[in-house]
């Protein structure tokens, strides 16, 4: 007597998957390789001293990931404002008063020096951030009016935040203090806008900053986050 196997027949079981939570997104794209000449790492090795001078610390590793390695240096036992503070103080350090100050009442930040220091930007500093290039910008100015000027320059993917990959050091280590030296300490507004998607940066030379607080990158999680959402809290 045979027996029904349709009546035993299993029905498949189909699991569904959470979705996994948002995080910020890591690019997966290879990571980028320089070939930093004796001039890069002349300058490499320079502002290496400068840091590890104001912070009291050094460390054995060479070139470019020395340099990452000891800026990490900077956040330990310090907190946002003194992390800020150490580094104004290294870049004060490159440019003495008695150049910052005749800068300062000289050149103003109209068109044409702003457009300069853009395009000095993707000359001298490829070996800091990466490779850039200078671009048009609107521009509002004091009485409100909107014009064009070639004061942006667009860094393809900043070099500092790709090895570093820490949102805090992007921050509190270039994103502020640059945007102060040049406001402050030379007279020409800077903004910078990091991207946490593509590591890529904008920089506008003739534009103020907004308080830090109104910016997405105020907000923008740790890179390495794997669950939630929540800020970074080392910009805090």
């Amino acid at each position: 007597m045979g027996f029904n196997t349709g009546l035993f027949r299993e029905e498949p079981v189909i699991v569904k998957l959470a979705k996994p939570p948002l995080t910020t997104p890591i690019p997966t794209a290879s990571a980028s390789v320089y070939q930093d000449t004796w001039l890069d790492r002349l300058c490499i090795y320079i502002l290496k001293a400068q840091i590890s001078r104001v912070i009291g610390q050094k460390t054995s590793l060479p070139g470019y990931e020395g340099f990452v390695a000891l800026s990490k240096q900077v956040m330990i036992g310090r907190d946002t404002q003194e992390q800020q503070a150490a580094i104004a103080h290294v870049l004060r350090s490159t440019i003495p008063p008695w150049m910052t100050r005749p800068i300062r009442r000289l050149f103003q930040p109209n068109r044409w020096v702003c457009e300069t220091n853009a395009w000095f930007a993707t000359v001298l500093f490829q070996w800091l951030v990466g490779p850039c290039d200078r671009h048009s910008v609107d521009i509002v100015d004091q009485t409100g009016q909107t014009h064009q000027q070639n004061s942006g320059v667009h860094i393809q993917k900043c070099r500092y935040l790709e090895q570093s990959q820490c949102v805090g050091l992007c921050i509190n280590l270039c994103k502020v203090p640059t945007q102060t030296f040049f406001s402050e300490e030379l007279g020409i507004p800077l903004t910078l806008t990091p991207n946490f998607e593509d590591f890529s940066c904008e920089m506008v030379f003739g534009q103020q900053p907004p308080p830090l607080e109104t910016e997405p990158a105020y907000h923008q999680p740790c890179i390495a986050q794997t669950h939630g959402s929540s800020p970074c809290p080392k910009v805090r």
